[in-house]
């Protein structure tokens, strides 16, 4: 069942525990101290609340990525890139057997602004969804103040390259972020870098992996890099991805160090397609029509190469490109 949504949405007065109720359409969304629950015509769904509040937190800050961002088996978004699909049980076979499955065309400015909300009101101050479980307090418990700094985050975005002019607040010696504790071991040097004059504004370099051990958020690519629809978008990675996500083009991940487990299923009925255990220096790509969630034991660094290509996703749903990177 599907339906659209372009007016605004709503939200109650707070409950017993202090925290707001919303409503996004036909969907309704409320938290006690442990879990979120949402709710739709055909049927409910119950999570984990830091679950839930890591999930949307990555929704929001990646505007609804690339594809799909599935929070768990059962709830999410499908990004349109102007509009979004809030669906229940779309990609999950039991649910949409059973004819429970729903979903509601959003314009993307109505759903951003009213998940915004709902992560603001239910982050306490003691919780920030970005960081991994050994940075952060619980997200449990009854209203007790917010974190609205950790959950309005900027997504760091370089116009062409790290230390460019074009980039100067990007730049790894200048961010103020203390190096992070899982990488107290990593070089802090830069380059020295000898340019022709005339050629300033062209001609940079920097240490990636300095860079990335300032990261203070955990499964949040960052673009380091723009070449037309190439971009690179190194993250740093703890403990497991909130999301899994359901790809509409193909990514490429390079893994800088330590280890991720990667869980890889078939993007619409989730049934588990394989294992992909990638070491420092591996290369893998992940097709567009799977999905994937992330393990990594302790924080590494993975570069994913993403094609921004604004007409990818249709050109790959109409069979005119193809869903595998290379074929050998």
């Amino acid at each position: 069942m599907t339906a659209d949504i372009s007016t605004p949405t709503s939200s109650s007065e707070p409950g017993a525990e202090g925290y707001r109720q919303f409503t996004l359409g036909q969907f309704t969304f409320r938290r006690d101290e442990y879990f979120a629950y949402v709710g739709w015509p055909t049927g409910s769904h119950v999570m984990s609340v830091d679950a839930f509040l890591r999930a949307i937190q990555r929704d929001i800050a990646w505007d609804f990525f690339y594809g799909i961002v599935n929070f768990d088996g059962v709830i999410g978004t499908t990004n349109h890139y102007g509009t979004v699909d809030l669906f229940a049980g779309r990609y999950n076979e039991s649910y949409r057997k059973a004819e429970l499955d729903y979903s509601e065309l959003i314009d993307t400015p109505i759903i951003r602004e009213q998940f915004k909300a709902v992560l603001d009101d239910w982050t306490n101050q003691t919780f920030d969804p970005f960081a991994s479980p050994h940075e952060t307090g619980p997200a449990f418990g009854v209203k007790n103040g917010s974190n609205t700094d950790a959950v309005t985050r900027r997504r760091v975005a370089a116009d062409r390259m790290v230390n460019l002019p074009d980039d100067e607040e990007l730049r790894t010696d200048e961010n103020g972020n203390p190096v992070n504790r899982m990488f107290l071991d990593v070089a802090q040097d830069q380059p020295l870098v000898e340019v022709e004059p005339g050629f300033e504004k062209e001609i940079a370099a920097f240490n990636l992996f300095g860079y990335l051990s300032r990261s203070q958020v955990t499964w949040n690519p960052s673009v380091v890099s723009v070449c037309r629809d190439s971009l690179f978008c190194p993250t740093t990675e703890e403990y497991i991805l909130p999301i899994i996500h359901g790809n509409d083009r193909v990514e490429w991940f390079l893994q800088l160090s330590d280890q991720i487990t990667w869980e890889v299923e078939d993007r619409d009925t989730g049934h588990v397609r394989s294992r992909v255990v990638m070491k420092a220096g591996d290369v893998c790509a992940m097709p567009a029509d799977i999905r994937h969630q992330g393990y990594s034991p302790k924080r590494s660094m993975l570069l994913v190469w993403e094609n921004g290509n604004p007409g990818l996703a249709d050109l790959i749903a109409s069979g005119q490109a193809p869903t595998y990177p290379a074929e050998f």
